[in-house]
């Protein structure tokens, strides 16, 4: 995920939060409209009710998406740090079974010696 995608998911990520506050001005319409003294305009309603609707599926739609996208996101994934990592543990390893063989061969050549 480059810097580009980044820029990218943040904008998307922010007319998110300007259509949940567009469903919230709508979801008070509403309620203006239930309360209005003369009772409920039905085709303001209708209109309200279906522009909620339609953003509340796009918030949906586009948060899924962002939040598939964040999981499908793998940093490290060309990362040979790990095995570079093991690879070194594993001489080190080696360098160590080595020493203590050299230091064995040599305590049985003294042994040998001093016989």
């Amino acid at each position: 995920m480059g810097p580009q995608s980044q820029n990218t998911s943040l904008q998307r990520l922010h007319l998110v939060e300007k259509r949940i506050v567009r469903v919230l001005e709508l979801a008070g319409l509403v309620m203006d409209e239930l309360a209005n003294s003369t009772g409920p305009r039905s085709d303001a309603l209708t209109s309200h009710c279906r522009e909620f609707m339609e953003s509340i599926r796009d918030i949906q739609v586009t948060l899924r998406d962002e939040i598939k996208s964040a999981c499908d996101y793998r940093p490290f994934e060309k990362c040979d740090y790990n095995a570079r990592i093991s690879n070194e543990i594993c001489c080190k390893k080696l360098e160590y079974v080595i020493e203590k063989l050299d230091d064995m061969k040599q305590s049985i050549e003294q042994c040998k010696d001093g016989n």
